[in-house]
């Protein structure tokens, strides 16, 4: 009954998005269309149907700046577990699918969330170095308060990263990180 499904954006049926943007209104008081735009355009962990997802988490490419090196990377966003639901597991084999793909897919992963202990359980690790945001100029500003939820998971090639390092995402509309 609760089997992880794993598309790309481009294969998923409308009434599954439309199931999963009934899932993040349902668990968030604010998921804006900027959010929702932000989880479009890589893959999708969820568990549910068209009718009903419960769980949700989502991998889209973004190009993060470590330390003066450009990793391509698994960014996940949107990420939701029906509320009745919480605490069952769900979430975390929605995450291990997510993992996955960003350990197969890419260079990176990194997340931003105030949800560190859930994470942390599943490999990922807090970034300890100051977070900035790369304007279409180029320049950086530096985003403080972003600092205590920018998370990693480390893959094969950036398994030696400095935690201490800076990190710099490319501005979008809606929030960055």
């Amino acid at each position: 009954m609760y089997e992880v499904r794993l598309l790309t954006t481009a294969e998923m049926p409308a009434a599954d998005l439309a199931a999963i943007r009934r899932l993040m209104d349902a668990a968030f008081d604010d998921f804006s269309e900027d959010d929702w735009a932000h989880a479009l355009g890589g893959w999708h962990a969820f568990i549910g149907s068209a009718d009903d997802v419960v769980v949700h988490a989502a991998v889209v490419p973004r190009l993060i700046g470590v330390g003066g090196h450009e990793f391509a990377a698994g960014y996940v966003e949107a990420v939701a577990v029906r509320p009745d639901l919480q605490g069952t597991g769900l979430g975390s084999r929605v995450m291990a699918a997510t993992n996955d793909v960003v350990r197969a897919r890419f260079e990176l992963g990194v997340l931003s969330t105030g949800a560190w202990h859930f994470y942390e359980r599943l490999g990922w690790q807090r970034w300890q170095g100051p977070t900035y945001v790369r304007g279409r100029d180029g320049l950086l500003t530096r985003t403080e308060d972003e600092d205590a939820g920018v998370m990693v998971l480390r893959c094969a090639v950036s398994a030696g990263i400095d935690a201490a390092a800076s990190i710099a995402c490319d501005a979008r509309v809606g929030d960055s990180w």
